[in-house]
């Protein structure tokens, strides 16, 4: 039987997760952000096209 390391040892660094895997390990996050970003690039979108409508005199 071969004996496991240590990885509690104050000599083996903490490596550091990347902020990439981090955010899409998470599905809550996809899910808010799949929520989110469509709606507010459409309300973008409406708010330009309302914009453009010409005053009626």
């Amino acid at each position: 039987m071969a004996e496991q390391p240590k990885t509690d040892s104050p000599a083996a660094p903490l490596e550091r997760i990347p902020f990439m895997q981090r955010v899409l390990d998470n599905p809550f996050l996809l899910l808010f952000a799949g929520v989110v970003v469509p709606a507010v690039i459409y309300i973008l979108w409406g708010v330009m096209e309302i914009s453009q409508i010409p005053l009626v005199k």
